[in-house]
């Protein structure tokens, strides 16, 4: 009987690259490894990383409309990285997002968006 190889889950590789990502990106903050895009977004600080992110944040948002596939995976890579990036300058490890995502899944019986509170850092009471 042949073995078949075990596939890992999505959630693993998932994690795993992130995690490859937050190491490449300590490691550059480090001066351990070049990497001049992400040398110079890590120098330009905090405000100049939320605004990447917000901008990566609204170009998938726009080939989406577009109904652009290869633009909204191309767009949610560079989304991906800029909010490592995020976290890396805030000291978030992906681990602490995880445990969040399981957090909400032992309350919701899936890691979804927490319901908004009436008041609490919401402007509108309607919508998800």
């Amino acid at each position: 009987m042949a073995r078949t190889k075990k596939k890992r889950p999505e959630k693993s590789f998932a994690h795993d690259r992130i995690v490859e990502l937050e190491t490449a990106i300590t490691e550059v903050r480090n001066g351990r490894k070049t990497s001049p895009r992400t040398a110079r977004l890590l120098a330009a600080g905090l405000p100049r990383m939320a605004q990447k992110l917000a901008e990566e944040a609204t170009e998938v948002v726009i080939e989406a409309v577009r109904g652009e596939r290869s633009a909204v995976i191309n767009e949610s890579a560079d989304l991906i990285y800029n909010l490592v990036v995020l976290w890396s300058e805030l000291g978030i490890t992906t681990p602490e997002v995880w445990a969040e995502m399981d957090r909400r899944k032992a309350l919701l019986g899936m890691a979804e968006k927490l319901p908004k509170e009436v008041g609490v850092g919401s402007t509108s009471s309607a919508g998800p």
